[in-house]
């Protein structure tokens, strides 16, 4: 057992903590020296790689003069914190990763509390010391201070410290120290985290904390053995959230070395470990060896804050580029997803072929989405809506969230102007040199939307990161979208000649010689007001035309919106039908004389 370690590595999105991690399973000697790696290799999925991000909590291990060190990357989206909370179960310390310039996040703040709580041994890694304008001796006052903030006992506030740039591939334990390499990094793990505790128990127990799954040997629960040992063969139980026990034989066990899972006979207290015979295993369950033995305590995870619906596609395209398209085939994924997923939920609704799934963000909706659009699904999203609750008294509550921006000096006015029509309240400022950093509490529903306005007045510069704080009193009216959009009003293929006169009304979502449908929304109208337009209407022929005629048309590149983006454009009565070629907008009634008679009753 005190050759065993365990860590996970925390830090805020673009801080360097997947490229560390790749670094330290290089220079550890893990992958051969003529073997060809990608780089990033822990963002094994598509979406972590196109969108920079980690989403999925994943296992790794190496080797270092004998000590074998398991490593869990955890994501740094606060949309993925039920991924990080469960991790901390399996750990003994943490390497918290903050950038030498931006210092720690909001982000970094929910999952050092997390570690911090669960008495976590916390090595803290000054990363990007070769950044241009870093200032590690500054961050470094930050990281103190947030260590405070968050109650820290005094041998928490006692961290070592370590400066690296994992890029180009070295660390040291001072400032100005000469070094090549991983080493003084690898020395201060080994030194500084604690060899996993074992119970006093002499009996097999281990809490599941992550999922997987293989088509030969079934689901594949993941945790960390507290007590006891477990060999392949063994007759085990499972203890359900229902206080169900279920009994089976362990068909095989894995550990890691590198990143590749590989088959073990036998493993012992403090080993993280795939263990595989149940099939209907959850997370947060307990694995142990008899009926009798009592679970183990899992740790309550944040509630959900934000719910939409999911739907069958019922549009006149439907079916054209997907194959799964049915409410069952719907259904079995999204529940697939909250086996590995234990922060979503999905229930039905009153409406056939239509599912509503609870999230922490509409980005972790918008993620499972754009998977299912690659796998073959078509579905209808709804618009983000904020889950409201009532207090003893009544009265209606609503999330908070606490919000850190940072903006460029020259975009604050308008950043303010628009946090300040979302009913943020401002509770502090830093002024930075070139920059401002913008605390504040605001209502989730504020936050619909927030991060592409942020993008597009900061010109990409600017920086958000919120985490969930309360349910507090209901704040009132907050305007989602000033304009209104152009609804086609009949179907075919649109033209150059229909498009040309539409885009004077504002501003266009799709391109010449593209399907449309009656109901569509094909771009966004300059005035509030929706206004029905015909983009398939085509030149009528003369005898008297002349060969010029109709020529010289000059279209605007027509916005191409993301899966997020439409999302948060949308309004509560449209859809964005996503499809695996396609991402449309439209109206929830696509007959207009239907969509007036449903606003006039709902007036009345």
């Amino acid at each position: 057992m005190d050759k065993i370690r365990n860590i996970a590595i925390i830090a805020h999105v673009d801080h360097g903590k997947t490229t560390l991690v790749d670094c330290l399973l290089r220079q550890s000697g893990t992958f051969r020296s003529n073997q060809k790696v990608e780089e990033r290799v822990m963002d094994s999925m598509d979406l972590e790689r196109e969108k920079g991000i980690t989403i999925r909590a994943k296992n790794a291990a190496f080797q270092y003069h004998g000590y074998h060190v398991n490593i869990v990357d955890t994501p740094g989206h606060a949309d993925f914190g039920g991924e990080v909370e469960r991790i901390m179960s399996m750990v003994d310390g943490v390497l918290l990763v903050v950038d030498a310039y931006d210092g720690p996040q909001a982000q970094t703040k929910f999952v050092l509390k997390k570690a911090l709580e669960r008495g976590a041994k916390a090595i803290v890694v000054i990363n990007k010391i070769d950044r241009e304008n870093a200032r590690p001796h500054k961050v470094l006052d930050m990281v103190f201070d947030l260590f405070v903030e968050l109650n820290a006992t005094d041998a928490q506030l006692d961290f070592p410290i370590v400066y690296a740039s994992a890029k180009a591939g070295y660390a040291m334990r001072e400032i100005g120290q000469d070094s090549r390499d991983m080493t003084p990094l690898y020395e201060t793990i080994i030194k500084e985290v604690p060899p996993p505790e074992i119970g006093k128990e002499s009996y097999f127990q281990m809490l599941v904390s992550n999922l997987d799954y293989s088509d030969y040997l079934g689901r594949i629960a993941y945790g960390r053995i507290l007590t006891g040992r477990v060999c392949v063969g063994d007759s085990a139980v499972c203890v359900h959230g229902d206080g169900r026990r279920e009994r089976t034989n362990v068909t095989a066990l894995f550990s890691h070395e590198g990143l590749q899972k590989v088959e073990i006979k036998c493993a012992s207290a403090g080993d993280i470990i795939g263990l595989c015979g149940f099939e209907d295993v959850f997370i947060g369950e307990t694995i142990t060896d008899t009926e009798e033995r009592p679970a183990l305590h899992f740790v309550d995870i944040d509630p959900p804050t934000i719910t939409m619906g999911i739907l069958v596609n019922d549009g006149p395209l439907a079916g054209r580029e997907g194959k799964l398209v049915t409410a069952r085939n719907i259904k079995e994924r999204l529940v697939r997803e909250t086996r590995t997923n234990v922060s979503l939920q999905v229930t039905d609704t009153d409406t056939a072929g239509a599912f509503e799934v609870k999230a922490r963000g509409e980005m972790q909706i918008a993620i499972l989405v754009e998977q299912m659009r690659r796998e073959g699904f078509e579905v209808l999203v709804s618009r983000p809506e904020v889950i409201y609750k009532r207090d003893a008294a009544g009265s209606l509550l609503e999330p908070y969230e606490s919000l850190s921006v940072d903006v460029p000096n020259d975009n604050l006015g308008d950043i303010l102007q628009s946090l300040a029509s979302r009913k943020a309240e401002i509770t502090n400022m830093v002024h930075h040199s070139h920059s401002v950093g913008i605390e504040a509490v605001i209502p989730t529903r504020g936050l619909i939307g927030f991060e592409t306005d942020l993008v597009n007045v900061t010109k990409g510069m600017g920086i958000a990161s919120h985490l969930f704080k309360e349910y507090g009193p209901h704040k009132g009216e907050i305007p989602s979208r000033n304009n209104g959009v152009l609804v086609a009003m009949e179907g075919g293929v649109s033209t150059a000649y229909a498009l040309d006169t539409i885009q004077e009304r504002g501003r266009l979502f799709i391109g010449p010689q593209a399907e449309i449908y009656e109901g569509m929304i094909v771009g966004e109208n300059a005035r509030p007001d929706d206004l029905p337009v015909n983009p398939c209407k085509a030149k009528k022929l003369t005898n008297m035309r002349s060969q010029g005629d109709g020529k010289g048309i000059s279209l605007a590149p027509p916005l191409e919106m993301t899966l997020e983006r439409s999302l948060e454009y949308i309004a509560p009565d449209e859809y964005v039908e996503a499809t695996p070629k396609s991402l449309r907008l439209r109206k929830k009634i696509l007959q207009a004389h239907l969509r007036k008679r449903a606003s006039n009753n709902a007036m009345a």
